[in-house]
């Protein structure tokens, strides 16, 4: 079969008729291995026909031309298989190609680069080429977007405030603005969304009782997340008798369905159920995976009730094996939970000092395993021993700090383990070491394409309150290029003002005009209430005020006109002669005035030897400081132990 004949065939095809299409193509296919029109075909009929596996063996049969001349197929194959990296490397390269551009912000949202996905359809809205359906589904995908970039924290990201009156129309986006909320921590506002998805869902005309069965399912997932934290167990009862669990046909939603059943259910009584329930459904696999912080809570999850059950030496042998294939130190969030699973199982159970002897030792084979390490912090601040726990991480961040893997230096200064650090050091009042490790942490950052801002931020106002020079100028760079960046920042414009101020004023005085006064910042304050609620006043003001009042308990020593108030002749002394102007030592005692004149020939004696620079007579040289005969030790050789007689009757 020739490819103009081939083609003839596909215009007269029908859509659905892909085996017809995968037949015809394997007809001319054996005629002509090398007919890159029939293997393109093919490629598109498998596709159609979900069988991506066999897309791929096709593609890699073909050679680079095949891959080159259905680059968007071979990359949408990739990532239907598990491989979104793979294939944003393929569609990256495809340049003015807006399906390309589509499945770009697929593959790096299920790779979880939800920056380079947010800019994506950000990119695709803003073309006018777009048509109203594809307008739809870009809002959708946007706000899913967001929503992972707040469960990421990546809060600074996120564009999306609060639905809009379009998105509060389909389903599919009030679902993802819920999903936003609970990304958030709010939940009523996320309750009363899937309550809406939910009536939108069951209301739609555009879909089939089973579609809309299906999509009804991962709703109720959520609902039922939502009432169990907030606590509604009654709600979350009548929630649970709508989620069939085995009828999701998505692995993650049915495992997410099934640890959020089980925990609702009250299985955790019995651990041994417990335990049962969570391990009903496996592992899913390729496209349908668990993202990171999901993963992490099934996993921790599962190991929990591993500990309930009593499965030790288990833990131990499969958190270590694991560990021993991760990088090493590490800030990951997986590889870290698997280090605090390893240390709870070393435990056996026991908390306090006895858990914190066992872990001690397994820090001490792995120093640099900062989920260890974090385990014994936590322990040790619950135990009351800050300083130890400031000790134990303090050593950890020096054997980092010593090595020459630029990976470590970042791993030194992460923004988590210094916070902890600061925190520790913050419970102890050691401010000079809080501002030299900011300093240190910023100088290290600004030097880095990727700088966490809130560090930055912390670190500069932290070195706005000390007293060096070096530390003022490097407020002031650090304000500097935070204002630079995020000019619409009031926090970055009021540290770029104060930190440049003193240096020189005019240079700042146009964006001094952008903060608000003070009168207007403490405007809406009520001073009386606040000391009446119990809030105490600052310093100064309560050292004023205390003074004020010990000054209204004392009696003044004088009149407004400077008259001395009248004393009690009962308080004088017999001989007071109030013309005489009084003795200014008659405080001190009387051997100590300077009109003390010793009598007889002891107390001559004495005053001499108390006279600084006199002789010192070998009398004196003999007698203690009081005057009293120093003693001589008792018992040794050479005689000592002869006594003197007793002097008898005359």
């Amino acid at each position: 079969m020739s490819t103009q004949s081939l083609s003839s065939l596909l215009s007269r095809a029908s859509i659905d008729d892909h085996e017809e299409v995968l037949r015809s193509c394997d007809a001319a296919l054996a005629k002509s291995k090398s007919d890159l029109q029939a293997q393109h075909v093919k490629v598109v009929a498998l596709l159609k026909l979900d069988r991506y596996e066999d897309c791929l063996r096709v593609l890699e049969d073909g050679g680079d031309k095949l891959k080159q001349k259905a680059a968007l197929e071979y990359g949408y194959a990739l990532y239907k298989t598990g491989n979104p990296d793979v294939a944003i490397d393929v569609v990256s390269g495809l340049a003015d190609d807006r399906g390309a551009r589509h499945l770009e912000a697929q593959a790096t949202y299920r790779a979880e680069k939800f920056r380079r996905t947010a800019e994506i359809y950000q990119g695709l809205a803003r073309d006018s080429v777009s048509t109203a359906n594809e307008e739809h589904d870009l809002r959708i995908n946007s706000w899913a977007a967001d929503a992972q970039l707040q469960w990421k924290g990546h809060p600074e990201s996120v564009r999306h405030t609060r639905p809009t009156r379009d998105d509060l129309e389909a389903f599919e986006t009030v679902y993802n603005a819920a999903c936003l909320s609970i990304a958030k921590g709010e939940f009523d506002q996320a309750g009363i969304l899937l309550k809406r998805a939910k009536e939108l869902c069951r209301t739609s005309e555009d879909l089939t009782p089973e579609d809309r069965d299906a999509e009804l399912l991962p709703i109720a997932v959520q609902q039922l997340y939502v009432l169990i934290c907030q606590g509604k167990s009654e709600e979350a009862e009548s929630i649970l008798e709508e989620i069939s669990v085995k009828e999701i046909p998505e692995l993650s939603t049915r495992r997410i369905g099934q640890n959020n059943a089980t925990i609702a259910r009250g299985t955790s009584a019995n651990p041994y159920a417990l335990y049962k329930a969570l391990h009903e459904v496996p592992d899913s696999t390729n496209n349908d995976k668990l993202f990171d912080y999901q993963h992490n809570v099934i996993t921790g999850n599962l190991h929990a009730v591993d500990l309930l059950v009593h499965k030790y030496d288990g833990i131990i042998r499969s958190t270590s094996k694991a560990l021993s294939r991760a990088p090493y130190p590490s800030t990951d969030a997986s590889t870290n939970l698997l280090s605090v699973y390893n240390a709870a199982a070393h435990a056996k159970g026991e908390t306090g000092a006895p858990a914190l002897k066992a872990i001690l030792a397994a820090v001490e084979r792995r120093p640099k395993d900062f989920g260890l390490v974090l385990t014994a912090v936590q322990i040790y601040v619950n135990l009351g021993n800050t300083t130890s726990a400031i000790a134990t991480l303090e050593k950890s961040l020096q054997l980092v700090d010593e090595s020459i893997s630029e990976q470590d230096k970042e791993i030194r200064f992460n923004p988590g383990l210094l916070s902890v650090l600061i925190a520790l050091y913050r419970r102890e009042g050691r401010k000079t070491q809080i501002r030299s490790e900011l300093a240190k942490a910023a100088a290290f950052w600004r030097g880095q394409a990727t700088q966490p801002p809130s560090l930055l931020r912390a670190a500069g106002a932290a070195l706005l309150h000390s007293s060096l020079t070096s530390d003022s100028a490097q407020a002031a760079e650090l304000f500097k290029s935070l204002y630079e960046k995020t000019p619409d920042d009031l926090f970055a414009v009021a540290g770029y003002v104060a930190s440049h101020a003193a240096i020189d004023h005019s240079q700042v005085e146009a964006q001094a005009k952008y903060l608000p006064s003070v009168d207007d910042l403490i405007s809406d304050v009520d001073i009386a209430s606040l000391q009446a609620a119990g809030v105490s006043a600052s310093s100064s003001t309560a050292a004023a005020t205390a003074a004020a009042i010990a000054g209204a308990r004392k009696r003044p020593a004088a009149n407004r006109d400077g008259a001395v108030k009248r004393i009690r002749k009962s308080r004088l002394p017999k001989d007071f002669d109030p013309s005489k102007t009084a003795d200014p030592e008659r405080w001190l005692p009387l051997r100590d005035r300077s009109t003390y004149r010793p009598r007889g020939r002891k107390g001559k004696q004495r005053a001499a030897e108390r006279t600084q620079g006199g002789v010192v007579s070998e009398k004196s040289e003999e007698t203690t400081p009081s005057g009293a005969q120093q003693q001589k030790p008792q018992g040794g050789g050479g005689g000592g132990n002869s006594k003197k007689k007793k002097k008898g009757k005359r």
